[in-house]
């Protein structure tokens, strides 16, 4: 069974300010377990914004390399348990006999000593080579595509908690964007959304509106962009995944300011300066 769920909801609270203190209404974001079941099993459960559940499965499975194209999904049906949501992904034959052999890798036998290098070697998984795109991005399309994504979060501007993933094209601006109290979600969801729409990652950047962990390249990459575009800084392992990746990471964008960590040759600037 299914139902409408709304993203948001209306509490009370009190409001201490410098002129008083008053009971007021705020909005705020709902989050919620969403499992992920393959072939009847859970495979993974996340906390996360009721909204895009299809965006989101489709995109949770290309991104964490369960399925290689959209295609290799039958079906996706989504089930509300009250406590939280059940979302079941049947796999086509080749993906899921792919699948069930990951999964019984993974799991190992009882006492295995070897199980926690295979989990470490997954979390570390060799990341989508993107070096070979020719995308280029000047000083103005990175600080445009961070100020274009701040005006379709319409979570974030009744909450203020929530995070955003939009992808930017040269010339189009944001053409997609999903929002979630997870940073991982929504890019999942875009990566979903992009998927579900035909179009290319390679055509443009994944702009972010929080930190670059190494699973935000990672998913960056599987969507197919060779650029990540962040308002907050990135962790070392991201910035070397990156490299790895043949991405270009642009972090700390603040208004015109931005500091590019990883291949420069994509961002067309101007005259270098000094500075510290």
């Amino acid at each position: 069974m299914t139902r409408k769920r709304s993203p948001i909801s209306q509490i009370s609270r009190l409001a201490h300010r410098a002129s008083g203190t008053a009971a007021a209404n705020r909005m705020v974001p709902e989050e919620t377990p969403v499992a992920f079941s393959f072939a009847g099993t859970t495979h993974a459960v996340m906390m996360a914004s009721p909204a895009d559940f299809e965006d989101f499965a489709l995109g949770f499975s290309l991104t964490e390399g369960i399925i290689a194209k959209p295609e290799e999904i039958e079906a996706i049906e989504v089930e509300d348990h009250g406590a939280g949501i059940d979302i079941q992904i049947r796999l086509k034959d080749t993906a899921n006999t792919r699948f069930e052999a990951r999964r019984r890798r993974l799991a190992g036998p009882v006492g295995c000593g070897l199980c926690g290098i295979e989990s470490i070697e997954e979390a570390m998984r060799s990341v989508d080579a993107v070096g070979a795109s020719k995308l280029t991005l000047d000083a103005e399309d990175i600080v445009r595509s961070v100020k274009l994504l701040s005006k379709v979060q319409p979570l974030h501007t009744e909450t203020g908690a929530v995070h955003a993933a939009g992808f930017y094209v040269p010339g189009k601006g944001i053409v997609m964007a999903r929002e979630d109290v997870g940073r991982h979600n929504a890019l999942d969801k875009l990566a979903g959304a992009l998927a579900e729409a035909g179009i290319e990652g390679s055509a443009g950047a994944v702009v972010v509106t929080s930190r670059v962990s190494v699973e935000m390249v990672q998913k960056t990459a599987a969507i197919g962009s060779a650029f990540i575009i962040a308002v907050s800084a990135p962790t070392a392992l991201a910035i070397r995944t990156a490299e790895e990746a043949g991405m270009t990471l642009v972090a700390l964008v603040r208004g015109d300011d931005f500091d590019v960590f990883t291949n420069p040759h994509r961002v067309v600037l101007g005259v270098a300066q000094h500075v510290a």
